[in-house]
């Protein structure tokens, strides 16, 4: 789209820039103006002073600080939506206080966290991995033996760590499946 045909666009700041906005570029910029300060040799507070004075909205990575300063640089802004499940790199304190809304990507990935965590318990029991390392550097003609792993339903499994209900239900369903003994958490 031409510039001319983009001004009547919601106008949106992409700060990180987010994995999803590398991957839906084309969808975004088919529905809102953006603002790239990542393309602009400007310093962010420049870019934000000449750029984004009236920007509503910000899609913001979660690897991208977003701290009172930034924030008081945007001073139209009402909206903040992060692809990550935290928000511990937003400034919510000055938001609230500057009456923006915060939007994040909650328990979106919990399954994904959930299967991840299954896989690398598999990984270390089984010694999958490993195993594949040891191939690779040639032991097996030169030793030919190889400790087996451990059955997963021998070993009691804890969960630690995980404060969302959502990842560690999903956590003891596929954990289940492998007829665990016990599940401590």
């Amino acid at each position: 789209m031409s510039e001319s045909e983009t001004q009547h666009l919601p106008e949106i700041i992409v700060l990180g820039p987010p994995t999803v906005f590398n991957t839906h570029r084309n969808e975004f910029s088919s529905r809102f103006r953006l603002l790239r300060p990542w393309e602009s040799p400007l310093p962010l507070a420049q870019f934000l002073t000449a750029h984004a004075q009236n920007t509503r909205a910000a899609l913001c990575a979660g690897f991208f600080p977003l701290p009172a300063a930034v924030l008081r640089n945007l001073p139209s802004l009402r909206l903040v939506v992060t692809t990550s499940a935290g928000l511990d790199h937003i400034d919510l304190v000055e938001c609230r206080r500057l009456g923006i809304s915060v939007a994040n990507a909650a328990d979106i990935f919990s399954a994904d966290v959930a299967d991840l965590a299954v896989g690398l318990l598999l990984d270390v029991l089984r010694k999958i991995s490993a195993g594949d390392r040891y191939l690779k550097d040639g032991l097996w003609p030169k030793q030919r033996t190889y400790p087996l792993g451990h059955k997963v339903r021998i070993f009691p499994v804890k969960l630690f760590g995980v404060n969302k209900i959502v990842i560690i239900f999903t956590l003891c369903r596929i954990i289940l499946v492998f007829k665990v003994n016990r599940i401590v958490s």
